[in-house]
């Protein structure tokens, strides 16, 4: 049996308990950008005093055995140190790698866990001894599916936002009978297992199709849809740590990766009905492929845009009442957050009011905007959710849209052949004047058009984001001198 653990003590079970309330309070503080760092902060102690906790019990109980510690406290250190630095030095612009590797780690941890347990549990036996039973060998099979399936599709989610390979969606013919033919077969080999109670190359051919499945399963997911798979595989991950608890008889395991797989996937839910559509559609529907015209040409050839220049643009914001800026992944790409920040700024010294539009699936990651923003020192109260700005627009003198593409395009209210109508959008379309800053007339992660681009309303600052915001900071300073 798994259970080979005993029952934690009571002072053991009592700091689990405190542990998972600092869990929970963590999520919570994190609902807000104004308490996320604490909320961070708070769920850490939680988890030092989880595994502060189990060492202790353990080496009490007499379970730890021999020189563990020259294996596991250099391990510790060398990973704290590596993520810790990491963290500190990773730009803001790379962040969505870096939690979708973080979430990879998890979720091979969990794999690992659970081959390492099996291998445990199996070898040795005596010829005609009882093997694994159903419940253990199913526990350490669905741990090792669902960790090896985070683990594969983070690193290929990784390497798409790291741009080594690309974005785009990579399709193959028969692309969806094969991946279910390959689930099938680990359901197959699954059984065989437990019917088993064992089979050690089986084990290895079930991990190999896992890591396969992952792989396979985020190759034909493109760019726009990123925010989704991220927060999925997140919940993939806390689900795999939630199982691996049953493995090794670990209870704060067992309700933090439950935590995390329950807050993941309303987070997943969330995003996908932003962008008003189905997860299966996400998964499958190699949602973002370019379509022709990718220059500006296609639906609206022959349509002209209208270019400005920073020193007009500066004299336009200059003289507004309300400015709100859209950011985008452009912005981040740019790094031009601070030069936004100055020139909200010197607009707020000329009595403007600025505020910051922020849609659900902006950028490459769950609230990837308000962390980019917050790194600025934006006021939390400037920045306003979707349903909060919306109403803001058609009293706003100059809509800035630095970065942003399909979350401002009108053709997901207007078009319904576009393949993201339905899509809640950003009515930047609705201000009295729109100013686009862009490198140029290539579409956005979905791979079409936007119309908004050759609307009467709307000019075009062409050029590189933080350049372009640098120049009108300072040809507002000369406004104002």
């Amino acid at each position: 049996m798994i259970a080979a653990v005993p029952l934690p003590p009571a002072w053991a079970l009592l700091c689990y308990i405190l542990a998972i309330a600092l869990f929970a309070r963590g999520i919570k503080l994190l609902t807000s950008a104004r308490t996320a760092v604490t909320g961070n902060r708070v769920a850490g102690v939680g988890m030092l005093i989880a595994i502060g906790v189990t060492f202790g019990y353990l080496q009490s109980a007499g379970l730890l055995q021999g020189t563990w510690e020259l294996y596991i406290f250099p391990a510790a250190v060398v990973g704290a140190l590596v993520g810790g630095v990491w963290a500190r030095r990773v730009p803001m612009t790379a962040m969505p790698q870096m939690v979708a590797m973080f979430n990879g780690m998890g979720g091979g941890a969990a794999a690992l866990i659970a081959l390492g347990d099996f291998h445990r549990l199996t070898t040795g036996l005596a010829p005609g001894a009882p093997g694994l039973g159903l419940i253990d060998s199913g526990t350490i099979l669905l741990s090792c599916l669902i960790g090896s399936v985070s683990f594969a599709g983070s690193m290929i989610a990784f390497a798409k936002l790291q741009e080594m390979m690309r974005g785009t969606p990579i399709t193959w013919p028969l692309q969806h009978e094969i991946n279910g033919a390959l689930l099938l077969a680990l359901v197959v080999i699954g059984a065989v297992v437990m019917a088993m109670g064992g089979g050690g190359i089986l084990m290895i051919v079930f991990f190999g199709g896992a890591l396969a499945l992952g792989v396979m399963a985020v190759l034909p997911v493109g760019g726009a849809d990123m925010p989704v798979i991220i927060a999925l595989l997140n919940a993939f991950t806390g689900v795999a740590a939630a199982v691996t608890g049953f493995v090794i008889g670990n209870y704060v395991l067992v309700v933090a990766g439950a935590l995390v797989g329950a807050s993941g996937s309303i987070l997943t839910l969330l995003m996908a009905q932003a962008m008003n559509r189905p997860i299966t559609n996400v998964l499958f529907g190699a949602f973002g492929k370019v379509t022709a015209g990718g220059e500006g040409g296609g639906a609206f050839a022959g349509k002209e845009v209208r270019p400005t220049s920073a020193e007009d643009l500066a004299v336009l914001l200059a003289y507004s009442q309300q400015v709100i800026f859209v950011p985008g992944y452009g912005l981040a790409v740019a790094r031009a957050q601070h030069e936004v920040k100055e020139l909200a700024d010197q607009l707020k010294a000329r009595g403007v009011r600025v505020l910051y539009a922020i849609h659900p699936v902006a950028g490459r990651m769950p609230g990837h905007m308000n962390v980019l923003l917050a790194e600025a020192d934006v006021p939390y109260e400037e920045l306003k959710e979707m349903d909060q700005v919306n109403p803001e627009f058609p009293r706003t003198d100059v809509a800035v849209v630095i970065g942003a593409n399909d979350v401002v395009n009108p053709a997901a209210l207007n078009d319904a052949s576009s393949p993201i109508y339905g899509m809640p959008i950003l009515r930047a379309d609705q201000a009295k004047r729109v100013v686009v800053l862009k490198r140029s007339m290539r579409p956005g992660f979905a791979g079409i058009e936007n119309e908004l681009f050759y609307h009467d309303n709307t000019l075009m600052l062409f050029g590189d984001a933080k350049e372009s915001v640098a120049k009108l900071v300072a040809e507002v300073k000369l406004q104002a001198a």
